[in-house]
């Protein structure tokens, strides 16, 4: 890691991008991952399209060195892959894809609101009501031009509701699922023959969570979270099985 944090800086100074500090050279790997993966949730980026890094870097007025860290994250995060020698691509959307998440999602998620709400005590509930009061005000309706807003808080409302499952390894792959799972979840919201109502889809899942009724709290969420890639599947925007 040190090595090609090294290699990365040496070459923004090659490009006239650089900074002779180790925090400006992680300054810019953060700065241009987090814009790399905005254009790909928000679609500017396309599924499948290839990443090269050479075309990239008058976009993103940085140095290769720190596209490559950047795009390396994203890679981890599962929204770019890597094909060997032959360089990188935007992740494809599929259906097939979107249902396998929404299995694993499913699994764990489910298990960890049912532990969370056994452990749940009142500082856990004064958490849930805060996540969920910041979230309701971006959801009556969602707002397409709102939707990053929206994606931050709706996080933290699910995280919130696992919050006292006691699992730190829960919480990370859980992240890691919402991070690729985003970009199904943008392609709903933008759908324009959507009739959802995430927010009382939410606001069940809250009462009752809240209210210590585990089953249908637990029902309330897989709903939810089936909510999504039934959608998708409808209105068949993505390429199929």
């Amino acid at each position: 890691m040190a090595k090609r944090a090294f290699l990365s800086l040496v070459s923004d100074l090659a490009d006239g991008s650089g900074d002779l500090g180790d925090s400006g050279s992680r300054t810019l790997i953060e700065r241009s991952y987090t814009r790399l993966r905005d254009d790909i949730v928000e679609g500017r980026l396309l599924p499948g399209e290839k990443l090269r890094v050479e075309h990239l870097k008058a976009r993103y007025q940085v140095g290769a060195g720190t596209l490559r860290e950047a795009i390396t994250r994203l890679v981890s995060d599962a929204l770019v892959v890597a094909e060997g020698q032959r360089g990188f691509r935007v992740a494809p959307m599929a259906l097939a894809d979107l249902e396998d998440l929404t299995r694993l999602r499913l699994h764990i998620e489910i298990d960890a609101l049912r532990q969370s709400m056994r452990r749940g005590d009142a500082a856990w509930r004064a958490q849930l009501q805060q996540a969920y009061d910041e979230l309701s005000q971006f959801e009556q309706p969602i707002r397409p031009e709102q939707s990053a807003s929206w994606e931050q808080r709706n996080v933290r409302f699910h995280e919130a509701l696992i919050a006292a499952c006691d699992s730190p390894w829960t919480m990370k792959v859980l992240r890691l699922l919402s991070r690729h799972g985003e970009r199904y979840r943008r392609r709903a919201i933008g759908l324009a023959e959507s009739r959802r109502d995430v927010h009382a889809e939410h606001r069940q899942i809250f009462e009752m969570a809240m209210s210590g009724q585990e089953a249908r709290a637990a029902l309330a969420l897989e709903a939810h979270i089936c909510a999504t890639p039934e959608l998708l599947a409808r209105a068949a925007v993505l390429g199929g099985k």
